[in-house]
């Protein structure tokens, strides 16, 4: 997963800050909307829409575009969209997970499988690279609030699986249904954290060199630019090495 979370890094150094920005905003807002509808519009009361309003902060996406989010669900006015999961095989047979917000189902399939055959990658079926991930909530925080000892022993007694540091970053792991209590309690020791979400971890990895990476890159960025795609994430690992020569 770190070389995954490296290749996020890097997308927001190629110089398309604004685009990738706008997109990430809008994606953040369509999941807010998008939980304030299903539930309760009071994020106290309904821990989907907590988690998505914290990562908007976390984004730094303004206050009045989370507001109009949430206002527009309880307007009642609020496009219907149907959240659905495709998944499949990029270059090298890297496991790909796409996760969609729709309003019309027919339209985003066909684009997902466009992208998929025209990057190297094929669409599959459901279920088909799924078992190689587990869906885990996951907490991230700058190596700033202290050594890899302090934020384990944090994660533990809030109740975390485990905790991945290095110099840059420390990644706590928990249970999905556990992240809500998970982040709140780390909150309570080391404050804001950087990130907080639902991911996909791999449960395995596929090692990627440097043509391999700009391959792959080339689908993933692919499917980020589609506007209904909320979320990617593929089961690869690459050297520090490799990931240097990407930025």
């Amino acid at each position: 997963m770190a070389g995954h979370s490296k290749w996020a890094n890097i997308q927001h150094r190629k110089g398309r800050q604004d685009k990738i920005r706008a997109k990430l905003f809008s994606k953040l807002s369509k999941e807010i909307t998008v939980a304030a509808k299903m539930g309760d519009p009071d994020p106290d009361k309904n821990p989907r829409l907590r988690l998505a309003v914290k990562e908007a902060k976390q984004q730094s996406v303004p206050k009045d575009v989370i507001a109009r989010a949430i206002a527009k669900a309880s307007g009642g006015d609020a496009e219907s969209y149907d959240e659905i999961r495709y998944e499949g095989y990029g270059p090298n047979g890297v496991a790909v997970i796409v996760e969609a917000m729709t309003d019309n189902r027919n339209r985003t399939a066909s684009s997902v499988r466009s992208t998929f055959s025209k990057n190297g990658g094929n669409l599959g079926e459901t279920g088909s690279v799924g078992f190689m991930f587990d869906r885990k909530g996951q907490v991230v925080y700058p190596a700033s609030v202290g050594d890899g000892e302090t934020v384990l022993m944090a994660a533990i007694e809030a109740g975390a699986e485990d905790v991945e540091s290095d110099e840059e970053s420390h990644v706590v792991w928990c249970a999905d249904t556990d992240l809500n209590a998970v982040s709140t309690a780390l909150e309570e020791h080391l404050g804001e954290s950087e990130s907080t979400k639902l991911v996909w971890r791999p449960t395995t990895t596929t090692e990627l060199d440097l043509d391999g990476m700009q391959s792959l890159m080339k689908l993933l960025d692919a499917l980020e630019d589609d506007d209904d795609v909320q979320n990617v994430t593929a089961n690869f690992e690459a050297s520090d090495e490799v990931m240097a020569q990407l930025e």
